[in-house]
């Protein structure tokens, strides 16, 4: 290989592995933001709505591939504009309300800009897929710049998730080619997922009340401070001040 030829590969292998690595950064920045809120949730309230997130960047293959179906340019400032899903973040949330909560902090707390939003629960896609699917901005920081990279977020509960996984591991068995009885057994599947979610939520908000009107024996548990494994309690000084507030 040429000196000139060298350097001109060093250059490209440089700028690819730049834009591989923003839209690493994107998605840690994300999950970073994520893990302060699921603290939040786990030391100052008695319910934390997510329940686990999954998160992945494309490889190089997949976008080549990708490109190469779409007719995009080997241009890495064209990929990014016309390939929207490099990043993606999955948040796992227990009840449907708490999916539309989730997106609500995502852009109000964390001030992401939203680009597109496509609500397949309200709107559920034809084969019974639900998700709440998002097109968000996170601004990155690199050494020679800011950089704003598109993530692709979905939402959705545990019951979502779980037939979204089956459907794609039936889908990968048969190579695309689905018996017409599966599909409509899928189809019912997902309706019934959808009937448990609203189950679910539904004894949620009724055992929510009951707690509310027994009155929890709060009166203990308000002295004292849980952080982690570890039980404090608190200052007497403190709670008189409480009191002389309330």
């Amino acid at each position: 290989m040429k000196p000139i030829q060298f350097e001109q590969f060093k250059k490209m292998k440089n700028e690819v592995t730049r834009f591989m690595m923003m839209y690493q950064f994107a998605l840690n920045e994300l999950e970073t933001k994520i893990e302060i809120l699921k603290e939040e949730f786990q030391f100052l309230h008695d319910y934390n709505p997510i329940e686990h997130t999954k998160s992945r960047v494309k490889s190089l293959e997949s976008i080549m591939k990708k490109i190469s179906r779409k007719g995009i340019p080997f241009v890495l400032e064209d990929i990014k504009h016309q390939i929207k899903d490099i990043a993606g973040l999955r948040i796992t949330c227990s009840f449907i309300k708490d999916i539309y909560h989730i997106r609500d902090m995502l852009t109000n707390q964390f001030g992401l800009r939203v680009n597109e939003e496509k609500d397949y629960i309200e709107n559920p896609k034809p084969n019974g897929y639900r998700s709440l699917h998002l097109l968000v901005e996170v601004p990155v920081f690199m050494s020679d710049g800011q950089e704003s990279v598109c993530v692709e977020i979905q939402i959705r509960t545990i019951a979502m998730d779980f037939w979204a996984s089956l459907e794609h591991k039936i889908f990968y068995k048969y190579n695309q080619s689905v018996p017409s009885s599966l599909l409509q057994e899928l189809k019912e599947a997902s309706d019934s997922a959808n009937r448990l979610d609203l189950q679910m939520e539904r004894l949620h908000r009724e055992i929510s009340v009951i707690k509310e009107t027994q009155g929890e024996d709060g009166a203990e548990e308000l002295t004292q401070l849980l952080m982690g494994n570890q039980q404090f309690k608190l200052p007497s000084a403190l709670l008189e001040l409480g009191r002389e507030g309330s």
